[in-house]
């Protein structure tokens, strides 16, 4: 039922705006639309739009795909990863370099992983990938010793 998932995301938008020490009036303000609207959609009586559920996550500085999920917008399959990213762009311990920088490291061990695909996210080519094609150039000398290949960037073997 649709309204269940509206009164969730409600509960987890006045939740989320606590944890931010927003007053309700400060959050419509930063997300651009209006406290009577926002109300509404804390108590379940409005289901806001994609475009105003990422307006608000920016806001709130958690991930858009959060609130996606919390209103029936995305599946929750399709959340993996979210929680962690949802912690980094939360934390106020770190600055927002600090966030994109946790966030890309976090991309692509997933995609190293095989959990992303190589079409997710920006394009990266992972010594994975590179190993399956076919080779381009020699290995450096250093590679031999268990150095990174050239153009690699890879940190060395340490066993």
């Amino acid at each position: 039922m649709a309204s269940l998932n509206v009164g969730n995301l409600g509960d987890f938008l006045r939740e989320q705006r606590r944890s931010a020490q927003l007053s309700l009036r400060q959050l419509a303000d930063a997300a651009g639309v209006s406290n009577p609207y926002l109300s509404q959609i804390e108590r379940g009586l409005r289901k806001p739009s994609a475009e105003i559920l990422q307006q608000l996550a920016k806001a709130l500085r958690i991930s858009a795909e959060t609130l996606y999920v919390q209103a029936g917008i995305l599946d929750e399959r399709d959340r993996e990863g979210v929680e962690v990213e949802s912690a980094i762009l939360t934390d106020p311990t770190i600055n927002e370099r600090q966030k994109q920088v946790l966030l890309q490291i976090y991309e692509s061990f997933r995609r190293e992983n095989g959990v992303l695909g190589e079409d997710e996210g920006a394009p990266k080519t992972t010594r994975k990938t590179a190993s399956k094609t076919a080779p381009t150039a020699p290995k450096s000398k250093g590679a031999d010793r268990g150095g990174p290949a050239a153009g690699d960037g890879a940190e060395p073997d340490q066993s």
